[in-house]
Order: C-alpha cells, then structure tokens, then sequence
C-alpha cells in the first residue's frame, strides 16, 4: 500500500498545503486501485500533480467539515463535464446526510443533487474497495465523524480524521503500521472539549497502541508544526513525524520487504 499525502492542513489550506486528503494506492486484479481518504479544500488541485482525478476509485469521507470534504463540488464538475462525457459514479462513503451537505455546497436540488456523479453510501459496517478493506469508527467531534482502520495484505493504516481522545480512536491505532494522527492542539492552551489532538495526545495514543510509525498530521497554519512534533516527542519514542504535502510512505509486512 503507498501513501501519498495530498493535503495536510488543519482547518483551512495554508501556505504550503491544501487541506485535508490522503490518496491510497494497491495493486489488486492486476491494476492499481485508488482510494481517497477526505477530499478537503484545495486538495482536488493538488491531486493532479499525483494522478488522473478519473483514476480515483472511491471517496472516503471521515465527516462533512469543509477541510474535509467540500472539494468534491469541483469533482462533481470534473466528473459531469469532462470532455470525455461523462464520468461512471463512483462510491462516497460518509455520514448520514453526505448526499444532501454536497448538493447544498453547490446550490443544487437535493434531487438529483450528483446523485448521477456519485454513489453516495453511509458509514454503517467494514467495507471492501479492490484489495483495501476499510473499517470506520465512531470519534469524538462535535459533527458525525468517523476514524477509518484500513488494511491491504496484513498492513494497517490508521486515520483519526478529526477527534478528541476517545476509545475508538485507540481501535484505530492499535498496532497500526502507520497511524495519521491529527494534532491540531497545543498543551497549555485553554483547548475545547470533544473536538481535538494535542501533539501529546498523538504521542500518547501512539505509545498506549503499539503504533509502529506515527505521522502528526491536521496542524493549523496558525500553529508552529515542529510544537506538535516536539510535543508527541515527549511521549513516544517510535519513529515520528510530520505529515508534509507530497511525501509518500510505501508500506509492507516484513515478508513483503
């Protein structure tokens, strides 16, 4: 499975990066498949420097923030309008009410809506897409949110999404290859409840788990990232960093490398 960070940034898009999308990749079937985890402000730009929009084999949605999903109104164009005609539907995992937030988000009928451009599918149990199987978890936001458990051949990748401390997110990360950890907090701040990381609370989660790799991700611009780093250093020794624009992590069992 290879990782390629689209769009890293917390909130809003920032100088250096969109906000919040992951691409993933596997081969499977003799093709690569391709899965999007989020699709955040900015981020549908970004992904043209990676791969071909139309190669994207489904949409994973961990909650309908805008840093999270409202580029797929520009997908929808892309999809609908392409000169090429237009595109097959292709699956959008979400919450309840995805369908209707993202036709509201381009000022459409809710019927239609992109219905004809979109298979719009609900959180409710583990899934399958190609060789990725996908496992959401209820987290901690003030919105319906979901963290997502994903495996291809005995390699887990973890992804908060957007979260306070909270059980499911320990179900995500426990013993995870590669856990992306959202770290949108500082120690020491007078920080809300039920909403996010802290640098510390990703390495402390990272710790309690057995993450073997744990990559800070979801820091605002108008945070210093090396203090989120600083702070996860503090409480875990693992192999960390911070999620950059562009970096790709290629992930293997140890029979595989």
């Amino acid at each position: 499975m290879r990782l390629t960070v689209v769009g890293c940034s917390g909130s809003y898009p920032g100088p250096d990066s969109p906000a919040s999308c992951y691409l993933l990749e596997a081969e499977h079937g003799g093709r690569t498949w391709r899965v999007l985890l989020d699709l955040g402000s900015g981020a549908l730009g970004a992904l043209q420097r990676y791969v071909d929009p139309l190669s994207i084999d489904a949409v994973l949605l961990s909650h309908l923030h805008a840093d999270h999903c409202l580029d797929l109104s520009g997908y929808y164009v892309l999809r609908k309008y392409h000169p090429t005609g237009p595109q097959p539907r292709i699956p959008v995992w979400g919450p309840v009410g995805t369908a209707d937030r993202l036709a509201r988000a381009y000022d459409l009928p809710l019927d239609p809506g992109m219905h004809h451009e979109f298979d719009f599918r609900e959180w409710d149990a583990a899934i399958e897409i190609g060789p990725f199987s996908v496992q959401p978890v209820v987290v901690d936001h003030p919105v319906p949110a979901y963290g997502l458990r994903i495996a291809v051949d005995g390699v887990v990748l973890g992804y908060s999404g957007d979260t306070g401390p909270c059980a499911g997110l320990d179900r995500i990360a426990s013993g995870a290859d590669l856990m992306l950890a959202e770290a949108s907090f500082r120690e020491g701040d007078e920080n809300p409840p039920n909403l996010h990381l802290t640098g510390a609370d990703a390495g402390d989660l990272a710790a309690r788990t057995g993450v073997r790799r744990l990559v800070l991700t979801h820091v605002p611009p108008w945070h210093l990232a090396e203090d989120a780093l600083a702070e996860a250093r503090t409480r875990y020794d693992g192999p960390l960093e911070l999620a950059r624009a562009g970096a790709t992590y290629e992930l293997h069992t140890a029979a595989q490398a």
